[in-house]
């Protein structure tokens, strides 16, 4: 499992490798999404909002927050620390054997980026959506200028996710080539069919105006609100590696990155696929004619997918917000662990969870009327609320025989104890923040 998430391939340049084959391009995605074997390693990928301590609700002007940056950056740490485009601070854990060894890593870095950032009076904030509705890109690169542009066509929802958003994203290894509790087909589908428990239990993005007003969970509106098919999750009726591999090629080229440091080609409509099959002609936005694709054009399209499960070899989990507090985070990682790497807790979650979503069809995620349900209502609907506490449950029993610390255990069980087994997400707390009653509008 790499580190957190890999930054994308950089440009090579020209002639550095062959053109691409639609063949080839199968293989290759087919090659290197699921790295099977037994689940071994645990990582983690936390994203923070930098706020002012004294006045939370000012939008912090670009000096400062790149003094910020600057500051955490000169740390010594154990963790890979990046910059989202809004300014985010984002730490990516180094791959741990246990999860003791992904917690204590991570608490380490936090506390120095923390007293770092406390001396020029700015705090990191966990939550899914910005409050403020900040929308200013910090950061300007051929990446994310692209980005900017390709999601421009679709509406606000990708400035908002690009500026707006924080996660805490989970890595889980893809498990054994064989079927079984910890095989990786399963644990694939298992990953989906939980995905709106996450969803819902961990919602703390909410809103009381705008598109997504009385959402638990915004930041799923915002994703679910991005172009048609890349934030989609592939079909689960299919093999996974196969639907996988479909998925990927058959969605649309968000950029092709230019060798002579020129702007980046956006591509309108143009499938990879259509462009393994273009012979170096097609109809795009930038230049007149698209020069063959390589497989590090075919790499970095990878990383242009924003799909709930993301198969990077591992399994990356990205539909969690952002939790509050000091230690909230500790809850989604120490959970997903227990869930998908002990046996027993992983057959109970997969009991709990088929029930679920046998119910509700089989459209991807997150357009599925769960998920849906999961964002709007958090554990407030009472079928994925039923179904968060069997799964907690099961996770919280299973954090012992794990070796998880008495802290993690104790965030965890107060976690359940405060909002699983009531009905009720971190967001129902920030509704007393946005309304000053945490009535449900």
């Amino acid at each position: 499992m790499p580190q957190g998430s890999p930054a994308p391939p950089t440009s090579q340049p020209p002639g550095a490798s062959p053109a691409l084959s639609e063949t080839a391009a199968e293989d290759l995605v087919h090659g290197i999404c699921f790295k099977t074997g037994p689940p071994r390693t645990l990582g983690a990928e936390l994203e923070w909002l930098v706020l002012d301590a004294e006045r939370p609700g000012d939008v912090l002007p670009p000096d400062r927050l790149t003094a910020a940056h600057d500051a955490a950056r000169a740390l010594r740490l154990q963790s890979r620390l990046s910059t989202e485009p809004g300014g985010q601070l984002e730490l990516s854990s180094a791959p741990a054997p246990s999860l003791s060894g992904c917690v204590d890593g991570l608490q380490a870095d936090l506390t120095a980026v923390r007293t770092a950032l406390r001396s020029q009076g700015l705090v990191l904030h966990g939550t899914g959506r910005d409050p403020r509705r900040h929308m200013r890109r910090l950061l300007s690169n051929p990446r994310y200028d692209a980005m900017e542009t390709h999601f421009d066509r679709t509406g606000p929802a990708g400035r908002a996710m690009m500026c707006s958003s924080a996660s805490v994203q989970v890595c889980v290894d893809a498990g054994y080539q064989e079927p079984g509790p910890l095989g990786y087909g399963r644990r694939w589908r298992l990953a989906h069919l939980l995905g709106a428990v996450f969803v819902a239990a961990f919602a703390n993005s909410p809103a009381h105006e705008g598109p997504y007003a009385g959402w638990r969970c915004a930041r799923q509106g915002i994703w679910s609100d991005l172009d048609a098919r890349r934030a989609l999750a592939p079909p689960l009726d299919a093999e996974p590696r196969a639907g996988w591999t479909r998925h990927a090629l058959d969605t649309e080229v968000m950029c092709v990155r230019s060798h002579d440091g020129g702007p980046w080609a956006v591509p309108r409509g143009l499938t990879f696929r259509d462009w393994l099959r273009a012979d170096g002609a097609g109809s795009t936005d930038g230049p007149p004619a698209l020069r063959p694709p390589t497989a590090e054009d075919l790499e970095y399209h990878l990383t242009t997918l924003f799909p709930p499960v993301r198969p990077r070899g591992h399994l990356e989990f990205r539909m969690i917000d952002a939790q509050p507090g000091d230690d909230g985070w500790l809850v989604p990682v120490a959970v997903v662990h227990a869930l998908f790497d002990d046996p027993q807790a992983a057959e109970s979650a997969y009991r709990a969870a088929k029930a679920l979503a046998d119910a509700h069809g089989s459209r991807p995620a997150p357009r599925n009327p769960l998920w849906q349900s999961a964002a709007r209502h958090g554990l407030a609907d009472p079928e994925l609320r039923k179904a968060a506490a069997a799964c907690f449950r099961a996770a919280t029993e299973a954090l012992p025989r794990l070796g998880a610390s008495r802290h993690v255990q104790d965030v965890v069980g107060a976690f359940v104890e405060r909002f699983t087994l009531r009905g009720r997400c971190p967001a129902d707390d920030g509704y007393l923040q946005l309304t000053g009653t945490g009535a449900r509008p």
